[in-house]
């Protein structure tokens, strides 16, 4: 599912709410999320899960085509972690499948 996506199903579900200011909430949201992790904070949605940065320090890597060595440069990644109540829906969902086959 894309943001666009998402912005008209929230859109379906409440149909008092403007497609417009739907996207705007979409929008808030990550921007928040965005902001608060450029920001070093974590965020956890219970539930759903918890966005992280996780730092990556720098170290020689391989260039896969000629094999030279590649400096590669300290970074910070994002990271998410899924929620206990996630990880069971998925799972349940996985065994359902699995029992329909």
């Amino acid at each position: 599912m894309i943001k666009s996506e998402l912005v008209q199903v929230l859109a379906a579900e409440n149909p008092h709410l403007f497609v417009k200011d739907v996207e705007k909430i979409v929008g808030a949201i990550f921007d928040h999320i965005s902001t608060a992790l450029a920001e070093g904070d974590r965020v956890e949605l219970r539930g759903f899960g918890a966005f992280s940065v996780k730092h990556r320090e720098a170290r020689v890597g391989r260039n896969p085509r000629t094999g030279d060595p590649v400096e590669i440069e300290e970074k910070w990644t994002p990271f998410f972690k899924a929620g206990k109540e996630m990880r069971e829906c998925l799972n349940q969902e996985d065994v359902a499948l699995a029992a329909a086959e």
